[in-house]
């Protein structure tokens, strides 16, 4: 994980200030930074979104492409997520930096959205047993600054809201074969449901106190960070603890208690991505 070097000096004023609930930048300690929301920003893609939170920045792409069912599951589609920390975000991300926290960010959110809860995988069957929807997920890192699962999982959840999956007709020739046919009418196609699909909170503990959208800098200071996944209905779904340090169980379900925060980001993703909301171009 991109880190920066603080002094003592630094760190003393950081822990002050969330202590009496006032971070450097202002911000409370439930507070996120101003965060924009663009879809439809790459061409050749079926869904895309780009996601600014401070001074992160993540771009996802997500490209449908046929494939077969998986054994257990004959008649559901999935997603496959590749993360690349782009150089250009951080000079830590060269090399194999770059490709153990792409592993780690892929592999949490593999755990995170690949699930029946999620997406309504049913709807990517096209065959069972012999023909699905593959959703590839591709997440670049553009610009680091600290909360990358959050800034990640809104972005796909608006990636995939607007993503536009050709329509199937499947036909059956002379011999029994079945023929797939793809609509090539743009407006002739599938839209996901993204009501369930939920929005990622980190919640940093510093000092004895725990924030959201933390900065590089406050994560410099913090021992250790629980991931949270949550519904727009506040349902946790996922959690996981990220950090060299340990928490107690009483910091723990302090932090799941936290719900007014985490409800109130993916309640306000949610109605982003109600129909007629506008969600196709800059929302903040």
């Amino acid at each position: 994980m991109a880190t920066v070097q603080v002094s003592e000096a630094e760190k003393v004023y950081i822990l002050h200030g969330i202590r009496d609930d006032l971070r450097v930048d202002g911000r409370g300690c439930e507070d996120y930074r101003h965060m924009e929301i663009e879809t439809d920003v790459v061409s050749n893609t079926d869904g895309s979104a780009k996601v600014t939170l401070g001074h992160t920045a993540v771009l996802v792409g997500i490209k449908a492409d046929i494939g077969k069912p998986r054994p257990l599951v004959p008649n559901e589609g999935y997603l496959e997520f590749f993360v690349d920390c782009s150089a250009n975000a951080t000079p830590e991300f060269e090399g194999r930096g770059g490709e153990e926290l792409g592993t780690e960010l892929s592999n949490t959110l593999y755990k995170v959205f690949n699930n029946k809860h999620s997406v309504d995988l049913k709807s990517l069957c096209i065959c069972p047993g012999e023909h699905c929807w593959v959703l590839y997920v591709d997440v670049l890192l553009l610009q680091c600054d600290g909360n990358l699962y959050d800034a990640i999982s809104i972005a796909i959840k608006a990636a995939l809201f607007n993503t536009k999956i050709p329509r199937v007709r499947i036909s059956t020739d002379e011999e029994g074969g079945k023929e797939i046919e793809l609509s090539d009418d743009p407006y002739d196609c599938m839209r996901l449901n993204v009501e369930n699909v939920p929005c990622i909170v980190t919640l940093c503990k510093v000092g004895h106190r725990h924030v959201v959208d933390a900065t590089l800098q406050e994560k410099a200071c913090s021992v250790a960070s629980l991931i949270i996944s949550v519904t727009h209905k506040g349902t946790v779904t996922c959690t996981r603890k990220v950090g060299g340090g340990s928490l107690d169980s009483e910091s723990i379900f302090e932090m799941t208690e936290l719900h007014h925060s985490c409800f109130t980001l993916s309640e306000s993703i949610h109605l982003l991505s109600r129909p007629g909301s506008g969600w196709s171009s800059t929302s903040t």
